[in-house]
């Protein structure tokens, strides 16, 4: 019987279980999470309001598949890696977990060993770095409408939602049923880049405009102003938000002078996107592409890495929303289990995941992060929120190696390691390596810092040599079998 192990159970990885499951494999799930369902399932029966939660039904058949798997909830996954077996029958995938309370004393080890490993990792909130965004009260899209979805609570009273993309919507109902004032929804991309990125052939976004219209309809309802091509640019206030200035922007995300304007809040919700989490692809060693819309694991159709036994799905392999990770997830779960690709068992979720790839390109046409941005910042502007580094200390070192640049400020070495500000901190190096180049456009040298951090390179943030925090006891809390090299 194959072994596949699937790290992340959100929809893509339950999709991964569930097919690998109905192949007839034997499936070890592990995930951080104290429940299964990820981001896009971080509700609460009983207490979310069915409103902010889409697929529920295709959320229960999916924890109802989990029965026949072993699960591991609360998994820390520290290590994973390409062993030999001692019985010498070919390479296996190990990973290495510590299972229980984050903050507890006596998590329990665990080690999973498989033939295969899809990784279904998932995404976090990326939020651009803004004067004022350490004030208590800012917290990203995800997280606020995680505080909605999960625990019926709002982060303020009157709260200004801004950012790009369609997620933005979702969090202003969130918030607007939980009881917050949604004074606005500011969305960064203007006429030209959303006409650019959903206006041509408008009949393959027919599975998307019910909740379109849906989200539209909620708007109207709390009345909540929604604004195109405009964005926050500073935060208000001193021991909390007070307020927040918005501003229009260019095609480059540059605020246009002479339009800021100031609107009174207690709260800011702020998501430009979301940023793969790479790092269990990067230990392995698998490739990762990038250019300035970020970086991602490269897979083929089978939904396979450069390493045969490994396999990846969801948004590890491109942003592209719940749809797309579970047919991913779906092709990743049932290839991983041994079945082949023109199984009739593939076709449906082969033909989503071609469809919603097409959709992923619109996203990123539409609302994909402009250059422009920087020009928010001033020299005094914190980039690295738990080190508190600002913007002149990280251009002061830019020249430097980035390893050396990290070491001298600090930047991205503090509890997040670099989830929150890893990206801004490369995309200001790239911008300051141009200017003092002479390029023309600061755009180039940001795709150059994302090629350039294929296979994980010291160019970016996403290598870490262990994947989640771990005491030093647990380092040695189980027994560590041969591996050759990944």
């Amino acid at each position: 019987m194959t072994r596949v192990a699937i790290l992340g159970a959100g929809p893509a990885g339950l999709a991964a279980a569930e097919a690998a499951l109905a192949a007839g494999a034997h499936v070890t799930v592990l995930d951080e999470g104290a429940r299964p369902g990820g981001q896009f399932w971080r509700h609460r029966p009983g207490l979310t309001d069915p409103r902010m939660q889409h697929g529920t039904r295709r959320f229960e058949q999916l924890q109802a598949a989990l029965a026949g798997a072993d699960v591991h909830s609360g998994a820390a996954v520290w290590s994973v890696e390409l062993c030999e077996p001692a019985d010498g029958a070919g390479r296996a995938v190990v990973l290495r977990a510590a299972v229980g309370p984050v903050d507890g004393a006596g998590r329990d080890a665990v080690v999973v060993e498989a033939d295969a490993l899809v990784i279904a990792t998932g995404a976090h909130d990326l939020a651009l770095p803004i004067p004022g965004w350490t004030l208590p009260g800012v917290t990203t899209a995800g997280a606020a409408q995680a505080l909605a979805k999960r625990d019926g609570v709002s982060v303020g009273r009157r709260t200004l939602v801004a950012g790009a993309g369609p997620f933005l919507l979702p969090v202003a109902q969130s918030l607007a049923l939980v009881g917050s004032e949604v004074v606005g929804v500011h969305e960064a991309s203007r006429v030209g880049a959303l006409a650019k990125g959903w206006l041509p052939k408008p009949w393959q976004l027919l599975g998307k405009s019910g909740e379109l219209a849906e989200y539209a309809g909620a708007l109207v309802r709390h009345r909540i102003p929604y604004r195109i091509g405009s964005g926050v640019v500073r935060v208000l206030g001193d021991e909390r938000v007070e307020g927040a200035v918005v501003a229009r922007l260019d095609a480059d995300w540059r605020p246009l002078p002479g339009t800021e304007r100031v609107i009174e809040c207690d709260a800011v919700a702020l998501g430009h996107g979301f940023t793969p989490r790479l790092e269990a692809a990067i230990m392995l060693g698998c490739e990762v592409a990038g250019d300035r819309r970020g970086r991602f694991v490269v897979v083929d159709d089978a939904q396979r890495t450069t390493h045969p036994q490994v396999f990846a799905a969801g948004e590890v392999t491109g942003i592209g929303g719940a749809e797309a990770a579970l047919a991913e997830g779906a092709i990743a779960g049932f290839r991983a289990a041994g079945v082949k690709q023109d199984d009739p068992r593939l076709r449906d979720a082969l033909r989503v995941r071609d469809r919603m790839r097409r959709f992923a390109r619109r996203l990123e046409t539409a609302h994909g992060i402009r250059p422009g941005w920087t020009a928010w910042l001033d020299d005094d502007t914190i980039v690295c929120r738990c080190e508190a580094v600002a913007k002149r200390a990280i251009v002061e070192r830019a020249e430097v190696p980035l390893r050396a640049m990290r070491l001298a400020t600090r930047a991205g070495l503090g509890p997040c390691q670099a989830r929150t500000c890893g990206r801004a901190v490369e995309a200001i190096v790239a911008e300051a390596r141009a200017s003092a180049a002479g390029a023309d456009e600061a755009g180039e040298a940001v795709d150059g810092a994302n090629a350039g951090a294929e296979r994980g390179s010291a160019t970016g943030f996403d290598r870490r040599p262990l994947l989640a925090p771990v005491r030093l006891g647990e380092l040695g809390g189980s027994d560590r079998p041969t591996c050759g090299e990944n």
